[in-house]
């Protein structure tokens, strides 16, 4: 018998040890064998992925616009027990009595009520500056001097700056804000 050569594509021959080892991909694809069967199941599995994934992604989406509106409905609910809670109450008259005494201060005929502005304790009452006297007092300045200085300083300023309103003016400071040199 003749012995059958073989395609130099399908030698088995190795290539020689040179410290990286070399693989023949022309052999390695060689050996594999696709049958028409095999062909035809990858192209219905190719198939099936680009058909589903699609679905899936449609699939997830939906379930998460089903849980957030379940979550509103659940909100919903509450507020709407809430309310109902709230009807019933107002449907006591002991209830409806308290309201109107707290909220709009009604009395019943006869009480007398007694309305106490200054329930605050003395640490936390504000300190007046100042007394406040019976006698009227003549300001320190024209009036009218002082609006024009005013406008005068607020127009002509570069920028904002905090002014104690109870300071006195210094009539040596100039209008548009620098200090004065010495």
């Amino acid at each position: 018998m003749a012995r059958p050569t073989v395609p130099p594509s399908r030698t088995s021959a190795r290539p020689a040890q040179t410290g990286a080892a070399r693989v023949d991909v022309r052999g390695w694809l060689g050996g594999v064998r696709l049958s028409g069967f095999m062909v035809i199941m990858l192209g219905l599995v190719v198939l099936a992925a680009f058909v589903l994934v699609p679905t899936v992604g449609t699939y997830l989406d939906q379930r998460q616009q089903i849980a957030a509106l379940q979550h509103a409905v659940a909100v919903s609910q509450s507020e709407v027990d809430d309310l109902e809670e709230q009807q019933k109450r107002w449907t006591d008259p002991a209830y409806i009595t308290t309201q109107a005494r707290e909220r709009l201060y009604y009395v019943t005929p006869g009480e007398v009520v007694y309305l106490v502005d200054d329930d605050l304790p003395d640490a936390q009452a504000p300190q007046d500056a100042a007394p406040v006297s019976d006698e009227v007092a003549q300001t320190r300045t024209d009036w009218m001097s002082q609006l024009v200085r005013s406008v005068a300083t607020a127009g002509l300023a570069q920028t904002a700056a905090p002014v104690d309103p109870l300071a006195p003016l210094d009539p040596s400071t100039p209008v548009d804000g620098t200090t004065p040199a010495p």
